[in-house]
């Protein structure tokens, strides 16, 4: 047993995990205490589905994963699932990319109502301005950027600052349009704000899934 842990009658996983000012939960594959920040939830959805619970507001009682690919994958391979809850619960055979792509979409959830705050500078230009400005948190480089606009950007965000530059740079324009509202989103910066961190947050994770990286 692992001090501090509460465990919920009969033994179950299910939301298992010391309630400290941190927030932790035990990670049903690994049995490691991980702050939330680095953890999945995973609620049974009412046709007894397995869904990832990317915002943490689904309701019932769920079971933590470490959120990477590798630990949901096993997870799916020891049957932690049906072991939490204790029946049979259906795992879709993309499970994994599903959960990825649910990750993907809260990223632009958040960014899209940053957009709609006020808390994008869409454009080359206006994402140069904010750096001068001092008001960018990240910059906002499309996948199809070219190499010297991205070199420019974060070349002025360095001289700037005198810190290498926090990048978003896994959305496609596509994914920027969309988000934003407007058309051939290739650079923008996101600017400090309400909601700012929620995005910054959800990309470290994303980035954590698809890398493995717990570091980041």
């Amino acid at each position: 047993m692992i001090a501090g842990v509460q465990h919920n009658e009969g033994g179950s996983e299910l939301d298992g995990g010391p309630r400290t000012r941190e927030r932790e939960r035990m990670c049903a594959a690994t049995r490691t205490v991980r702050p939330v920040s680095e953890l999945i939830r995973f609620v049974v959805g009412p046709q007894g589905e397995a869904v990832a619970d990317v915002k943490s507001r689904l309701p019932g009682r769920g079971i933590w994963i470490t959120a990477t690919r590798d630990a949901l994958s096993e997870a799916i391979k020891r049957k932690v699932f049906a072991r939490g809850y204790k029946r049979e619960v259906r795992l879709p055979s993309d499970f994994v990319a599903s959960t990825d792509r649910l990750l993907e979409q809260a990223v632009l959830d958040a960014l899209a109502m940053a957009g709609k705050a006020g808390l994008v500078a869409a454009g080359f230009v206006k994402a140069e301005k904010a750096l001068e400005s001092g008001d960018a948190v990240a910059l906002l480089h499309a996948v199809e950027a070219s190499p010297e606009g991205t070199r420019k950007l974060d070349a002025a965000w360095r001289r700037l600052t005198g810190r290498p530059p926090v990048v978003i740079g896994f959305l496609t324009s596509a994914h920027l349009d969309l988000a934003l509202n407007r058309p051939n989103v290739i650079h923008a910066a996101l600017l400090a704000g309400p909601g700012s961190e929620t995005i910054l947050a959800r990309c470290r994770r994303l980035e954590r899934f698809r890398t493995g990286d717990l570091n980041n």
